[in-house]
């Protein structure tokens, strides 16, 4: 990854101890930047020779301090996906992912920050049957989702160019050792031989290791045609579900799950399993909601971004599940030595 153009020497970034934030920071680093990382608690480490920042993107004080002197502001600090959030969580969608990106970004403004570079997701589109393009009119079906939006558009609104220059980059789904959610999920059972595959997993997704999105956004803070844009991430590749279950067994070095289960008594099994939870009051394992997120097709196209950035990933779904896994038994979150 060659950098372009280093006219921005000082680099905030928000959520640095996040998911995304520590390759972050050293991709930035290691492109040449000095980076500055917002942290929410002085006893919240960064990495050796990282300068940081104790506040919150929802406390407009500590974000003025933090803002003050740089060039520029990587802002991934976002509440996450949550499975069917309770309504009363729009009120915290709102503040910190929409109210916390406009005062950071007005709080950059005035600081004179000339380059603000804004985490966003793929989501937004919602399921995407055939490649989403930037071009394709967002549809997004949950509180994430609609917030992030909402968010682009703030920054995308304030975009001066030459004085404050935007960019937004839509992520596809993340994976890696420091990445939550349901590929964990799914890596973690599939390592503990509990998973059975449903359907026949020829639904397609668009993924992307954290390394090359750290990579992406060292790209996109630092190249001159990143300003005012808005650029979809992945690997390049939309990848059958069943070749991600493939993919991550040959990591783990098991087999593949020897059976599937088909839709019919798939989603049959489910629905009952909900029944029987509303019954007794508890929460069943597997919802219809789950199943359907795990049956929709999510693709993206990132063509923009290798025609206008030069900028391609670098990491295939074979090394992506093989690091990650590595990474995983090396920090004991996933047992060493796993059997057939």
């Amino acid at each position: 990854m060659g950098i372009y153009w280093l006219a921005f020497v000082r680099v905030l970034v928000t959520g640095a101890t996040g998911a995304l934030g520590p390759a972050t920071v050293t991709a930035l680093a290691t492109a040449g930047f000095d980076v500055r990382a917002l942290t929410r608690g002085a006893s919240v480490p960064v990495q050796a020779g990282i300068e940081s920042c104790v506040g919150d993107v929802t406390d407009r004080r500590s974000l003025s301090r933090a803002v003050q002197g740089m060039d520029a502001v990587v802002h991934l600090a976002a509440l996450l996906h949550i499975v069917n959030p309770p309504p009363e969580m729009r009120a915290a969608y709102q503040r910190i992912n929409v109210d916390g990106t406009r005062w950071l970004a007005e709080e950059a403004m005035q600081a004179g920050v000339r380059r603000f570079v804004l985490a966003s997701t793929a989501a937004v589109y919602g399921p995407t049957p055939t490649p989403a393009t930037e071009s394709t009119t967002p549809a997004p079906d949950s509180l994430y989702a609609e917030t992030k939006l909402a968010a682009e558009n703030v920054v995308l609104t304030a975009h001066q160019p030459g004085e404050f220059d935007v960019t937004v980059l839509r992520l596809s789904a993340v994976y890696g050792a420091r990445i939550k959610g349901n590929y964990q999920r799914l890596l973690q059972a599939l390592a503990a031989g509990r998973f059975v595959p449903l359907g026949p997993g020829v639904n397609r997704r668009s993924l992307v290791h954290e390394d090359d999105v750290a990579a992406a956004f060292a790209t996109a803070t630092a190249h001159p045609a990143a300003a005012g844009r808005l650029f979809n991430v992945s690997d390049g590749t939309p990848h059958q579900i069943r070749d991600i279950v493939r993919s991550m067994c040959l990591a783990l070095g098991r087999a593949e799950p020897a059976i599937s289960i088909p839709l019919g008594p798939a989603t049959a099994g489910v629905r009952a399993l909900e029944g029987l939870a509303r019954l007794i009051g508890r929460t069943p394992p597997v919802t219809t909601a789950t199943l359907a997120k795990y049956l929709e097709e999510s693709v993206v196209d990132a063509s923009r971004l290798a025609d206008e950035l030069g900028f391609t990933a670098r990491i295939g779904l074979d090394d992506g599940w093989r690091i990650t896994v590595e990474t995983l038994r090396a920090s004991g979150q996933l047992p060493a030595k796993v059997g057939r």
